[in-house]
């Protein structure tokens, strides 16, 4: 007996509503095809917000704003902060609040949040992942070298661990690419199963 062969449906165009050098590279490489929408939106989280999930907060009105223009789509939202000692440190505004965060995190463990929203118009998915990082102790020459070089301007917590930054990490404990701003293998395996 000859069975109708089913079609099966059109999986959804990835948007990521990031313009993060490093996001895009984590989601080639894990073999992902995306465009890429960067979400212009103002990065205000309200006041009952904790800090733990202050980035799963803006990941979720990011991406929510680029599925509002391309419902058809799914859509990535995502959001990197570093909190350490209850303190919340995003992209320093200038290169002495770069040095002042880096004095700062000389030294200690602190930890770093990537907040994810995958969306689509029939599911919403957030979660943060969380990964700790010691540094080691820095003199005022490695952090003057490091800010000269330009790389912590655009950076949560003003370094790149997949840079130059490379040089302050002692250790991490977790997810190293969560560091770099994306949980990439969760990421891909959340994308799979809403497409």
């Amino acid at each position: 007996m000859a069975g109708t062969k089913q079609e099966t449906p059109k999986k959804k165009d990835i948007i990521l509503a990031s313009g993060s050098p490093r996001r895009k590279q984590l989601l080639k490489m894990a073999g992902l095809k995306f465009s890429v929408v960067p979400a212009d939106v103002p990065e205000i989280v309200p006041d009952d917000v904790p800090p733990e999930k202050e980035s799963e907060f803006l990941a979720a009105v990011k991406a929510g704003y680029i599925l509002s223009q391309n419902k058809k789509d799914l859509v990535i939202g995502a959001d990197t902060t570093v909190l350490c000692e209850g303190r919340v440190l995003g992209k320093p505004k200038d290169k002495e609040e770069a040095k002042e965060m880096l004095r700062f995190l000389s030294g200690k463990t602190h930890e770093v949040y990537t907040g994810v929203a995958i969306v689509t118009e029939e599911a919403n998915e957030t979660f943060t992942s969380v990964t700790k990082v010691e540094f080691y102790e820095l003199t005022d020459e490695e952090i003057d070298w490091y800010v000269s070089t330009g790389e912590p301007m655009d950076k949560a917590g003003a370094y790149g661990i997949q840079g130059f930054g490379c040089r302050l990490v002692k250790g991490i404990v977790g997810d190293y690419f969560t560091v770099m701003g994306l949980p990439i293998a969760e990421v891909a395996r959340r994308v799979e199963k809403l497409r």
